[in-house]
């Protein structure tokens, strides 16, 4: 048999631990500053993912849970910030931002740090710069959900910053939610998040007020709901179809006129007023509809609206 290769076991076996060494997916550890509600529940996303994950928090107890999950409870700040490279904030605003990170020069040099402190997108830009002059990696976020809901696919995550700071950290942040990188301008985050804030508002409102409406009949705010839900989603059609009009600066009258339009608002105002519910909203809304008519766009679409809401406010 001379001549014949001879399979070489240890051979084997080194060659199969080096291939199992080369072929782990260990995710890389993050640390988490600011343990409110949502940031416990960004914390607890991540040891779900089975991400080794550092907690911190200027009121320690409330890390207990994590801790008890698997958490490693840093002492300090700058503790919680030497442990990982990819470093997650969610604090009260920005300014405890800063009293928490400001402290730690150096220290930060070199690491990702994702912002997920509600803000302004002013203060998005400003942290970014700030970022910069340190050699920090900066993305801005918003959170669109509620603590319950993170780490499931009910959760959405806004991220704004370089695209190759995202890409590098996209695999970790899905584990929150949905994550959106929505551009390389820091405030872009921001400035969604108050814009998507804006519809929740615009809509919940107006089911109130319709429900105080249907009240002054004896109807329950349930019974209205289903048909309310329903309307609210047959509006996304105009929503799709009013953004091309925006964007090409033209609003033909496809579905309805402003004039239309407003014409259903005063009867909306007279049933409010006539049955004692609130007719502060609809009122506010003929406002801005009689504004438009003034300046000619009665015979547009709705879409043409957008031209009042891009005048600063008197």
């Amino acid at each position: 048999m001379h001549g014949t290769p001879v399979p070489c076991i240890h051979a084997v076996r080194v060659e199969e631990k080096v291939c199992l060494v080369m072929n782990s997916t260990a995710p890389a550890p993050v640390s988490v500053l600011g343990l409110g509600l949502m940031g416990q529940a960004l914390a607890g996303a991540f040891l779900k993912a089975e991400i080794p994950t550092t907690v911190w928090n200027r009121s320690p107890e409330k890390a207990e849970t994590l801790v008890a999950n698997g958490a490693v409870l840093a002492p300090s700040a700058a503790d919680a910030i030497a442990a990982s490279s990819l470093i997650v904030v969610c604090v009260t605003d920005y300014d405890v931002f800063h009293a928490v990170l400001d402290p730690l020069g150096d220290a930060l040099r070199g690491k990702t740090i994702v912002n997920l402190t509600s803000g302004h997108s002013e203060g998005a830009r400003e942290t970014a710069a700030w970022a910069a002059e340190r050699g920090v990696s900066y993305l801005d976020g918003a959170i669109m959900a509620i603590p319950p809901v993170i780490g499931t696919e009910h959760a959405t995550l806004l991220y704004a910053g370089p695209q190759d700071v995202f890409d590098a950290h996209e695999a970790t942040l899905a584990s929150l939610g949905a994550a959106t990188h929505l551009g390389a301008d820091h405030g872009l985050a921001s400035l969604y998040d108050v814009a998507l804030l804006g519809i929740m508002w615009g809509v919940l409102n107006s089911f109130l007020h319709g429900a105080a409406l249907l009240e002054t009949a004896n109807v329950k705010a349930s019974t209205f709901a289903p048909l309310a839900n329903n309307w609210i989603g047959a509006v996304t059609n105009f929503v799709s179809a009013y953004a091309g009009q925006i964007d090409e600066g033209s609003y033909p009258a496809h579905d309805a006129t402003i004039d239309t339009h407003w014409a259903t608002m005063v009867h909306l105002i007279h049933e409010s007023e006539v049955t004692g519910a609130s007719a502060e909203l609809p009122k506010f809304v003929k406002e801005l509809t009689d504004r438009a008519i003034a300046a000619g766009r009665g015979g547009d679409s709705y879409a043409a609206m957008i031209e009042q809401f891009r005048k600063p406010s008197a």
